[in-house]
């Protein structure tokens, strides 16, 4: 690899590590091509990116970013690959681990979001929670709540009088 293509793969890590939401360093080692194809393609429908990196590169497009470095520039040992997340992070970890599961030879070795570190058991944490989709859902659900409380209660004295005016006309009808 000539200088002109390893200061073109820096720069392309460099754009990608500060347009991610998230990255996860994992070892690839033992997996076939086709685990690893399979992987990529369920990984790009959650709109993130495997890129097989090389150590020496990656910790030089890492200098650019501090609080990424200092998460993944101990773990850069070995074969490693870097996962991208551009958008549900939870779900790239989610599919990550699960993966994992299936193939032995994955190792999710580390992570970083939003300037934090991630370990193996945040990563695996962070898997167990629901989709951005549903997260968002359950705050809206909160957020109208109240509203529906209140509409229930100013409609609730008009309900119990037409229910009393049934239960009047029920009684004079049997009479």
């Amino acid at each position: 690899m000539d200088r002109a293509t390893k200061d073109q793969e820096i720069a392309e890590l460099n754009e990608k590590f500060s347009q991610a939401k998230a990255a996860f360093l994992v070892d690839f080692k033992g997996m076939n091509v086709e685990q690893v194809t399979t992987l990529r393609k369920k990984l790009f429908t959650l709109k993130s990116e495997m890129r097989v990196v090389r150590n020496t590169l990656a910790k030089r497009a890492l200098q650019n970013h501090p609080e990424q470095s200092k998460a993944l520039s101990e773990s850069l040992v070995g074969t490693n690959a870097v996962i991208f997340t551009f958008g549900d992070a939870a779900a790239s970890a989610k599919q990550l681990t699960e993966f994992a599961k299936e193939v032995e030879a994955l190792d999710v070795k580390a992570g970083v979001m939003d300037g934090q570190a991630l370990d193996r058991d945040t990563i695996k944490y962070l898997a167990t929670l629901p989709p951005m989709e549903v997260l968002r859902a359950q705050l809206l659900g909160t957020f109208a709540a109240p509203m529906q409380k209140f509409v229930s209660t100013l409609a609730a004295p008009a309900t119990n009088f037409v229910c009393l005016l049934k239960a009047y006309e029920t009684k004079q009808a049997g009479n």
